[in-house]
């Protein structure tokens, strides 16, 4: 069990990365002016996304079903655990926006400015500050 959690770890500090890089990166895009660094936003967009994110939160997603499961007796009572539960969620729903946002940028679609980016580069910080507290604090 101390194995699954601290590869579960390993790969939540890993996706949380590139959920705060990737919206910053947005913002840099959305303020390019040339051809040429609007390309190498997309590039670089794609490869975090692709290459980084999306195996990190297939790792965290089967990593914690796998750890939820051998537990479920234990956890199945703790509004804790469902609260923790419907924040992850809530993240997996930001990491496919990102990916709208993604698409956008790179199809020339994007009416969003680097403010709007600037401002959803900042909601995950609030996800993880609620998972952690929940998961040691574990206030109900």
């Amino acid at each position: 069990m101390l194995w699954l959690k601290a590869w579960h770890m390993i790969a939540v500090v890993t996706w949380f990365a590139g959920l705060f890089y990737l919206p910053r990166l947005f913002v840099y895009h959305a303020m390019a002016e040339d051809a040429i660094g609007r390309e190498r936003f997309v590039v670089m967009e794609r490869k975090l996304y692709r290459g980084i994110m999306w195996p990190s939160m297939i790792v965290v997603v089967v990593l914690g079903l796998w750890m939820l499961f051998l537990n479920w007796d234990v956890y199945r009572t703790h509004g804790w655990m469902h609260a923790k539960l419907t924040l992850a969620t809530l993240l997996i729903v930001y990491h496919f926006w990102c990916g709208k946002f993604l698409r956008d940028l790179r199809d020339g679609r994007s009416a969003r400015s680097h403010v709007f980016y600037r401002v959803f580069n900042e909601l995950p910080v609030l996800g993880l500050v609620a998972i952690v507290i929940l998961v040691i604090v574990r206030p109900f």
